[in-house]
């Protein structure tokens, strides 16, 4: 789809409105940009597409950290990206300033969720008095709301109205088909979802209305930890969620160091997620569960629910909740979609969910 007249280059100064409802105005276009959370480098691929690396001076590569795989590829195919400074910038504020400050920022992108964190340690204060603006966009505190105005939004900071565009253009359609499909569906089925199963002991961590919860709710799922859990994320009960009478386990997972988890991700062949798969749900109680004795168990790539391709985990969940009316959905073939129309990402082989698509 052709970007409208409006899409054209952005005029500096110009005035945003973050998802912070911060106004700001930007009186240049970035070219030396923090990312606080460095899974952020997915929504510059969709707009600095010939490298989603070249404005960025720090970051904290959580991609290195939490998927591998995906790390592997990004700094195979833009090798500077490995000479970037990596602050290890947390969630709970920890940064050293001097070594950003040396960088020559002139913008920070940060996810909503932590800015308590970076207020409490005085670090928004700090980038305030430098005046460095700090502009924040949300994927996870309300992913089915926020994700598309957090692209439109970056699309005017950094210049790429028009493949901002382009890309919420596909994203919002998508979003209209699950809805259209879903809204009619009645009464909705009731989900546990175990975000990085395998990663703990025993069962059962889980979301809340975020994350993972909230792209259950977003497909009008009913996600059992937002009844649960007093916050974001936590370990519920066995008997808690037996007694709920899920109809639907959703477990997630990425490569990592470890071997329990289920392996979702690039260069993982669907066959490799069999063992761990059937390792998971013969853990002590969950046969006790009504979806593992009527075989309505099902596995999902873990990162879709922190940065903007995540519409193809709700397509995931979609197919898991409402296999009758998603029977011809193919998630995957989307996901190649975006990386071959959207980014310039390698389009290579995936696996993203378990049963695996059918090609």
């Amino acid at each position: 789809m052709l970007a409208s007249a409006g899409c054209a280059a952005t005029t500096y100064p110009v005035q945003i409105t973050d998802m912070d409802n911060q106004n700001i105005t930007l009186t240049k276009e970035p070219q030396h940009v923090i990312l606080q959370d460095g899974r952020d480098v997915l929504s510059l691929a969709l707009l600095d597409r010939e490298d989603p690396f070249r404005r960025v001076v720090a970051w904290n590569n959580l991609p290195k950290k939490q998927d591998t795989q995906t790390w592997d590829l990004l700094k195979k195919t833009w090798p500077e990206a490995t000479k970037i400074i990596d602050m290890g910038f947390s969630d709970r504020g920890e940064v050293n300033l001097e070594s950003v400050i040396a960088e020559k920022p002139d913008l920070m992108i940060a996810q909503l969720r932590a800015k308590p964190a970076l207020k409490q340690t005085g670090v928004l204060d700090q980038l305030q008095k430098l005046h460095i603006p700090v502009v924040f966009v949300d994927y996870e505190l309300h992913p089915a709301q926020n994700t598309a105005k957090s692209i439109t939004l970056l699309g005017t900071v950094l210049n790429q109205e028009s493949r901002a565009k382009a890309y919420t253009d596909f994203y919002q359609a998508r979003w209209n088909n699950l809805q259209q499909k879903i809204e009619p569906v009645k009464p909705k089925p009731t989900v546990f979802i175990e975000p990085i199963a395998g990663n703990s002991e025993g069962c059962c961590f889980t979301h809340g209305h975020n994350g993972w919860g909230g792209l259950v709710e977003a497909v009008g799922g009913k996600n059992i930890g937002s009844s649960l859990l007093p916050g974001a994320s936590g370990f519920v009960a066995l008997e808690k969620i037996i007694a709920m009478k899920p109809d639907v386990y959703i477990m997630t997972g990425s490569k990592r160091p470890d071997k329990n988890v289920l392996p979702f991700g690039f260069g993982v062949a669907p066959q490799q997620v069999t063992a761990p798969f059937k390792k998971l749900i013969e853990r002590n109680g969950l046969q006790q569960l009504a979806p593992v004795e009527a075989g309505r168990v099902y596995g999902v790539y873990h990162h879709f629910y922190n940065h903007p391709y995540n519409i193809i985990g709700m397509e995931i969940l979609a197919k898991d909740l409402y296999p009758a009316q998603f029977s011809d959905l193919n998630p995957t073939a989307d996901f190649h979609q975006i990386l071959t129309r959207f980014t310039k990402i390698p389009d290579e082989p995936v696996t993203l969910s378990y049963p695996a698509d059918k090609p």
